[in-house]
């Protein structure tokens, strides 16, 4: 069996660290990287041309929000439903074996396990949800209405967008929810990126993340609670700023639907 949807990895300045497209060429599965077109030759130098989809601008300094709905747009225009969306550091698959987290080779396997349920159910945005957030051997193979990020199945239809600079993958499931979708993450597979406490070159840091660690923590932030005052808290944690959700508000959604 094939994944039924395309596949896209957005990425920039990381042509010499190509995780997550790593991980795809090893299993066999077809995919887009999005690159700008400066960097196209180094892309195409280390993973072929074939996979790559040039992005019609560069440099932008707005994040990867432009970039992702390029791809949005991209599979929309080629009569897709729905369409995969991976950020660019994902170092491997694991699932629920025998009571351990351990890594897959069959990552076509997790994708279709993720696709049929969430076309099953109607969901809005689905994905995997990282190791880290499941420490415990899952009741469920999935948590509903929550935060999805960095491996993502996006309906093609919503009339939602990016739009943020920091933080984008939040406010895009805050869009969802707050107008009474639905989203799904997978607790059975789950996919393992680098860690935000590693540094990783490349991506957009250089361009976004200008003045110290502590000003740009509160900068990400205080942008998220200016859009959805009603959901974000700006908290202390782990001895910096952090933005605070209750997503178990949009649970309650499940129940009344």
């Amino acid at each position: 069996m094939e994944n039924k949807y395309p596949i896209y990895i957005i990425s920039k300045g990381r042509y010499e660290k190509t995780l997550t497209a790593d991980n795809f060429i090893k299993a066999g599965i077809k995919f887009y990287i999005a690159v700008e077109p400066q960097e196209y030759e180094q892309y195409f130098k280390k993973i072929g041309g074939n996979n790559i989809l040039k992005l019609p601008f560069s440099n932008l300094g707005l994040g990867s929000y432009p970039a992702r709905n390029y791809c949005w747009e991209h599979s929309k225009a080629n009569g897709y439903k729905y369409h995969w969306l991976f950020d660019d550091n994902i170092i491997c698959f694991k699932k629920w074996i025998n009571g351990k987290r351990k890594n897959i080779n069959n990552i076509k396997e997790a994708l279709i396990y993720v696709e049929q349920f969430i076309i099953k159910n109607n969901i809005d945005i689905g994905g995997f949800e990282e190791p880290n957030f499941v420490t415990k051997i899952p009741k469920n193979p999935f948590k509903y209405n929550c935060h999805v990020y960095s491996a993502m199945l996006i309906n093609n239809n919503l009339p939602y967008r990016w739009r943020l600079k920091y933080n984008e993958d939040v406010d895009l499931c805050l869009q969802v929810l707050h107008n009474k979708g639905k989203t799904a993450s997978c607790v059975y597979y789950m996919a393992d990126k680098v860690s935000t406490s590693c540094k990783m070159k490349g991506g957009n840091q250089t361009e976004l993340y200008l003045g110290n660690k502590q000003e740009k923590n509160l900068l990400k932030a205080t942008m998220l609670q200016k859009v959805w005052p009603q959901y974000v808290k700006i908290v202390i944690r782990f001895k910096r700023h952090h933005h605070f959700i209750n997503w178990n508000i949009f649970k309650k959604q499940l129940i009344n639907n």
